[in-house]
């Protein structure tokens, strides 16, 4: 048989501060009275009682001189001011998340808003909560909810402040936000329950549904504990609530495996401890859940000091702040700007309900039974440590440049300052580095001195391992024909060298256009990207010879398949002979025009008719493939619009004559 204690059993950080404190004024030798039991725990009170604590019901009751103790459950401002206004001291152990409730209605009644709370009205942390408020409704189930909300005339613009009591269920918060949705235009919505009553809630739950029976230890009129019971019947049919490990029933394990055990936040840890010795001699269990009981009374009064790294359970994200669960008595909180050193990324982004995380303790207030804590300054510790690791391995780093400096650049490395001198920036001497600014990189980590926060590092170096790591690739699988896609680095006025990955290949200007070309620049530029090809290379040397122009941007080629004999084309003259006119068809490929078929007649020379750059009608008469010659024609188009023209004329002359 095995028995399986809940986790989250026992006293919240609240209940268990409030219990400190009153133990703490009680033992300092002061006269210290409770207003309403410090918790809902008889054991508890009796405690106090021997210690000489009394309880009260009224500030009235107070005497002089007493240390009067709110207790976690809170009260309404009314109350705060009348003890204030007896001059007694106040110690106030108002759970935090109550108090945090108080402020939120106060401020709606402030904003004349309509503060809703759902919650049981009775419930001592429901009334002191509406104390805090002028106007206000509480509703304990959704149904009544739903029936003030029809019947309920409302002014339009009024808005709806609606939260929750801290110990509620999480179904019936849903289901009241969700008809709250429906009624109410304006509506503002708070979760306000305690993540450590839904923790508790939830695994009571869990336990429930996989354990044979349930025992859950607690005074019966603690309305938390009644609830724990009630989740816990939804989904295991032997379920228990006992006061004390004397109402335990031997019987009540019969035929049972599994036992699961779980207890309200009222109920102290000796009670719950208790209660396991008593189960474990029933059921003869081994006393290995002796040790679990000591590993939780030891989390439950451990202390938190600042300059702590402590790990913790994220409970909440708030609009403020991150709530932590330490497993301690404080109530520990991130505020926004110390979740992260980037202030563009959200809390939500890197975090979610349920995670884990260290974090560093900034402040203690066991005053207010809360820590502050920061993920900024852990994770900043943390780099550093990091920083010098990347330094040492001459690891790569994702950074982003966050300005130009005099020198060089400055980057953000995990929120970590780190100047880049301008030598190790990439950019060539003399280029804009400014453009920079705002692009992710990718760098080295070259110096680091923690003691003067002073970090070094070089762009320069990771695109120099980068380009040799390339270089490396392209001669390790060059060979003739190799085709790349590369881009223009520079030109010369014999060539073209284009970086094919990594390395340099020249483009010889003869290999750069099938046409007659001056300098490279007429047919690429720098930075422009080409594909090439490789035509031969020497490895010793490291030389590599690229062809640009291809068989398929040959002019010949083009007109051979684009083209025929008898085709009439518009040329363009460009040579004048004394035997006839050159003119380009397309660029690269030029037809002669004999004199004799430039007109229709016979003329001296071909520039009686024809001048350089004027644009003809020609005829294709004759290719010759071999040597690369094509005859043209003009007379080929004179003499038919001739013979057409004189038929013309003839058959009008006919015409008349008849």
């Amino acid at each position: 048989m095995s028995v399986t204690l809940a986790k989250s059993a026992g006293f919240c950080f609240g209940v268990n501060r409030a219990v400190e404190l009153v133990e703490a004024a009680a033992k300092s030798g002061k006269s210290v009275v409770t207003l309403g039991p410090i918790i809902h725990n008889r054991h508890a009170v009796n405690h106090f009682e021997e210690m000489g604590v009394r309880v009260i019901d009224s500030p009235a009751q107070a005497q002089p001189g007493d240390t009067v103790v709110i207790r976690s459950h809170g009260v309404s401002k009314a109350i705060y001011r009348e003890l204030e206004s007896m001059g007694v001291e106040i110690i106030d152990a108002t759970c935090p998340f109550v108090k945090r409730i108080h402020g939120i209605v106060s401020k709606a009644t402030e904003d004349g808003q309509l503060p809703i709370i759902i919650g049981t009205p009775t419930h001592p942390e429901v009334e002191g909560i509406a104390g805090w408020c002028e106007k206000f409704e509480i509703f304990e189930s959704p149904e009544k909810l739903e029936n003030w909300a029809k019947n309920a005339q409302l002014p339009p613009d009024l808005i709806i402040c609606m939260v929750c009591q801290t110990t509620s269920t999480e179904s019936l918060w849903k289901s009241c936000v969700k008809i709250a949705k429906k009624q109410f235009t304006n509506l503002k919505i708070f979760d306000t329950i305690c993540k450590a009553t839904e923790s508790r809630q939830s695994e009571a739950a869990d336990l429930s549904k996989i354990c044979q029976a349930m025992v859950v230890v607690g005074d019966t009129h603690s309305s938390n504990t009644g609830r724990l019971a009630m989740i816990c019947r939804e989904h295991c049919d032997r379920v228990v609530l006992v006061d004390n490990a004397s109402e335990l029933d031997p019987g009540f394990f019969s035929g049972v495996s599994d036992v699961g055990v779980t207890a309200g936040a009222s109920t102290p840890a000796w009670i719950i401890k208790e209660v396991n010795k008593t189960m474990s001699e029933i059921i003869n269990v081994e006393a290995v859940q002796e040790e679990n009981f000591a590993e939780l009374l030891e989390q439950s009064i451990k202390t938190l000091n600042t300059g702590d790294k402590v790990t913790g359970i994220v409970t909440n994200i708030g609009n403020t702040e991150v709530q932590v669960d330490l497993g301690t008595k404080h109530a520990g909180y991130i505020p926004y700007d110390e979740v992260s050193n980037d202030p563009a990324v959200k809390p939500e982004d890197i975090l979610s309900v349920g995670d884990e995380i260290e974090v560093f303790v900034v402040r203690v207030n066991d005053q207010e039974g809360t820590v502050q804590l920061s993920k900024k300054k852990l994770d900043g510790l943390k780099v550093w440590d990091d920083m010098a690791t990347w330094c040492e391995e001459k690891a790569t780093v994702d950074a982003t440049i966050t300005e130009e400096n005099k020198g060089g650049l400055v980057a953000n490395v995990k929120g970590i300052r780190v100047f880049i001198p301008a030598s190790q920036s990439g950019v060539a001497k003399g280029g804009d580095m400014a453009a920079m600014v705002g692009q992710a990189v990718q760098m080295k980590i070259t110096e680091v001195n923690r003691a003067r926060r002073r970090v070094i590092g070089s762009i320069r170096a990771v695109s120099s391992e980068g380009r040799k790591a390339a270089q490396e690739k392209v001669w390790n699988e060059i060979e003739v024909g190799a085709k790349y896609h590369g881009t223009v680095k520079s030109l010369t006025s014999y060539g073209a060298f284009v970086d094919i990955g990594g390395v340099d290949g020249m483009v010889h200007v003869s290999e750069l256009s099938w046409n007659r070309i001056k300098t490279p620049a007429e047919v690429v530029s720098v930075g422009d990207e080409i594909d090439v090809y490789v035509i031969s290379y020497d490895p010793e040397k490291r030389k590599i010879s690229l062809g640009y122009k291809t068989a398929e941007m040959n002019p010949w080629n083009q007109f051979m398949t684009g083209y025929n004999v008898g085709d009439v084309v518009t040329a363009k003259v460009v040579k004048l002979m004394t035997f006839g006119a050159f003119a380009e068809i397309i660029p690269g490929v030029d037809g002669l025009i004999h004199i004799s078929q430039i007109a229709d007649r016979r003329i001296a020379k071909p520039e009686d008719v024809l001048a350089e750059g004027q644009e003809v009608q020609v005829k294709i008469t004759d290719v010759d493939a071999e040597n690369k010659r094509i005859s043209l024609s003009i007379r080929a188009l004179i003499e038919p619009a001739a013979e057409e023209a004189e038929e013309a004329a003839e058959e009008t002359a006919e015409t008349e004559a008849e």
